[in-house]
């Protein structure tokens, strides 16, 4: 006799729904009892536990990420904060260069405010523009010309004495050729014993000279000359320089005098222009007491 068996749809047993039921009973008991005793607190650890190591590995790609943007972050505060300590350090650097610069004016200015009232002419205060790119002459451009009174052949001046003299002007500048340019010549006078000689420019920065001195002249280094009158240009009295080396051509018979200028147009900015230099008799005597 075979066994048949019920079909599922009559088969016997507990409704879902009642097991659905008792395991939502269940899960409030559990929260109950654990929210009053802590029943389940050491299978919450032990399931912390276990899965720490799958929660930092799931964590990793977000602490790279992190690490990567605060160390970018990091490196970007830092050249910014560089670049601003950089940049101040130059600004301080410059504004302190500048107040040198400006106390230095100052000084010079004050000198030649001194020089403007022991020389009787009338004078015009004037400051360099530039220095023309002229490989074979020894020049400067001024920021005063004939409006201002300036004209060719008067002398220019600073405090330690002849600088120049005008060889050009427009209506706002003028060009000035240093007493070292070739084409240069200034009366001048041996200080010590009144000598009169000739200066010309040697057509090199910072150096000038005596020519065709006879063998027997009374000159020695240290010497100092100063400025004739003779010719009208030149106020007699400027200081030109001092003899720094003597050199004797015996086959030729004559003496050449290296001179250092007093005057140094390289280290300033402002100088005066004599307006008008009068022609008259020059007291040689009076020079050589001074």
């Amino acid at each position: 006799m075979s066994t048949k068996k019920s079909p599922s749809l009559f088969r016997q047993g507990i409704a879902s729904e009642v097991k659905l039921f008792f395991l939502a009973l269940l899960c409030v008991v559990l929260i109950i009892v654990d929210a009053n005793w802590s029943f389940l607190e050491p299978v919450r650890r032990l399931s912390s536990t276990l899965m720490y190591p799958f929660q930092r590995i799931a964590l990793w790609p977000k602490d790279v990420v992190n690490s990567v943007y605060d160390w970018s972050k990091f490196v970007t505060q830092t050249e910014e904060q560089i670049r601003h300590t950089e940049s101040a350090r130059i600004e301080n650097a410059r504004l302190n260069m500048r107040a040198m610069q400006m106390e230095t004016e100052n000084v010079q200015l004050r000198r030649l405010l001194g020089v403007r009232e022991t020389v009787d002419v009338p004078s015009v205060a004037v400051e360099v523009l530039y220095t023309p790119a002229h490989p074979s002459k020894e020049s400067i451009v001024l920021n005063k010309g004939s409006i201002d009174g300036i004209e060719p052949g008067m002398p220019v001046i600073a405090e330690g004495g002849i600088v120049g003299q005008i060889r050009r002007v427009t209506p706002k500048t003028s060009e000035a050729a240093l007493v070292t340019d070739d084409k240069t010549s200034v009366p001048a006078l041996l200080k010590r014993n009144g000598i009169r000689v000739l200066v010309f420019g040697s057509g090199q920065p910072g150096q000038i000279e005596v020519r065709y001195l006879s063998l027997d002249v009374d000159i020695k280094v240290g010497d100092e000359l100063v400025s004739s009158g003779i010719g009208g240009y030149y106020p007699a009295g400027l200081m030109i320089g001092e003899i720094t080396s003597i050199e004797t051509n015996s086959a030729q018979g004559f003496v050449r005098a290296i001179v250092e200028p007093s005057a140094h147009p390289d280290r300033h900015r402002h100088f005066l222009v004599l307006l008008h230099t009068p022609i008259e008799e020059i007291d040689e005597t009076a020079l050589l007491e001074d």
